[in-house]
Order: structure tokens, then C-alpha cells, then sequence
């Protein structure tokens, strides 16, 4: 499997995690921050799903060879690495700490695969 396919399905894997974990958590009213009136969790949410859907149609375009598509990803990834960071630090705040160090490992793995594409660009385009 070459490095275009791994990173097209690591996209759509973080696009469609993150679109089952925030559509289970409202759909189980676990997200007590609606309540408070505040439109931080809302411009989170968007935020949130906007980065889902960047990471699912950069996963469907590095499959289809798209010409945009490791632009596309490099964004995408951008974003995965602001929404975890800042994640990482709500479940710090709570001392849920599994839930940081899974925060934590897709930093790296983010990290990781941001630096490989760098790296590995012109593999991206054949």
C-alpha cells in the first residue's frame, strides 16, 4: 500500500471518528455545554464538524488522484492538529487523562503524517 492510500484512509478514519463521537455525544445530550448558553461550544461544533468533513472529502480525493487532494489533506491535518490539541486540554481540565492520551497519540500520529507528506509530496501526484 503506498503512502497516498494510508494517508486517504487515515483521513476518512478521523473524519468519520469524529462525526460518530460528536453525533453519539448529542444525540445522548452529553454535552452539558449547550446548556450554558454560551456560543463557544457552538463555533467548537463547527469547528469540529467542518474539520470532519475537510478530513472525509481529502480521504475521497487522495483516493480518486485528485489534483487538489494533498493540499486538501495538508488543511485537513491542520486542523485534526488544532482540534486535538485543544481537546487534549478540555480533558485535562476534567483529569480524564485517557482521553488526553488518546488526544496525545493522534497528535503524534497527525504530526507524523504531516511530516511524511512533506517529505513524500511528489508520491502524492503519481
Amino acid at each position: 500500500m503506498n503512502i497516498r492510500k494510508i494517508s486517504a484512509l487515515y483521513s476518512l478514519f478521523l473524519g468519520l471518528s469524529i462525526l460518530g463521537m460528536w453525533s453519539f455525544f448529542l444525540f445522548s445530550n452529553q454535552v452539558p455545554e449547550l446548556n450554558s448558553g454560551s456560543a463557544e461550544i457552538f463555533f467548537h461544533l463547527f469547528a469540529e464538524f467542518l474539520t470532519a468533513v475537510f478530513l472525509i472529502v481529502s480521504g475521497i480525493s487522495l483516493l480518486r488522484k485528485a489534483s487538489f487532494s494533498f493540499h486538501l489533506f495538508l488543511v485537513s491535518l491542520g486542523m485534526v492538529l488544532y482540534t486535538v490539541i485543544v481537546s487534549a486540554g478540555y480533558y485535562v481540565d476534567l483529569g480524564e487523562f485517557a482521553m488526553v492520551a488518546m488526544f496525545t497519540i493522534l497528535q503524534i500520529l497527525t504530526l507524523a503524517f504531516i511530516v511524511v507528506a512533506l517529505l513524500k509530496s511528489n508520491q502524492f501526484n503519481s
